[in-house]
């Protein structure tokens, strides 16, 4: 099973968006653990993550996430939530975007 972890600003404004990526998940017939959390704790969660992305209020973030990864050693794939489908909480393209990130 893949974790994709979703970081904003407060972990608040992607709950909507885990909802319709879990429902394109469950559509394409995959397992996955989807959650989001503020940009704070998700940089802790980093190691237990197969993919990663930032919502686009947090994009200043990617130098950061991009430091911390590189930091311990792993090989996260990240990214930046494109804005459009992020504001019309478009979670079969975000979700195509995470399993894409994956190699999936």
């Amino acid at each position: 099973m893949k974790n994709i972890m979703l970081v904003c600003g407060a972990g608040m404004s992607t709950s909507l968006l885990v909802t319709k990526m879990e429902k394109a998940a469950k559509a394409f017939g995959d397992e996955v653990h989807i959650f989001a959390l503020p940009i704070s704790e998700g940089i802790k969660k980093l190691q237990e993550v197969d993919c990663c992305l930032l919502g686009p209020q947090v994009r200043y973030e990617k130098i950061n996430i991009e430091q911390k990864i590189q930091e311990l050693g792993l090989k996260v794939p990240f990214d930046v939530i494109d804005m459009r489908d992020y504001g019309t909480m478009n979670g079969k393209a975000v979700f195509e975007m995470a399993k894409k990130l994956i190699g999936d």
